[in-house]
């Protein structure tokens, strides 16, 4: 499993980054996070607003900072 947090390095972008980090640890699948603070290639992504998530390539969220709760409804 894929797992993009696309931002530009604010402390909400960061937040969302740490939650879903904690989110893959609590149910223990293996996923792989990666921070993209390129606006370029956030606007690739069709995203406007940040902080998003994106899993396997699907825009979960953008423009909120999800708890870890929330995050894995889309991991199990």
């Amino acid at each position: 499993m894929k797992i993009e947090i696309l931002g530009t390095g604010c402390p909400k972008c960061k937040m969302l980054y740490e939650n879903a980090n904690k989110a893959i640890a609590e149910t223990g699948i293996k996923a792989e996070v990666i921070k993209i603070e390129d606006m370029e290639h956030i606007i690739e992504c069709g995203v406007m607003i940040t902080p998003a998530i994106v899993i396997n390539g699907e825009i979960k969220s953008s423009g909120k900072v999800l708890s870890p709760e929330e995050i894995k409804q889309w991991l199990i």
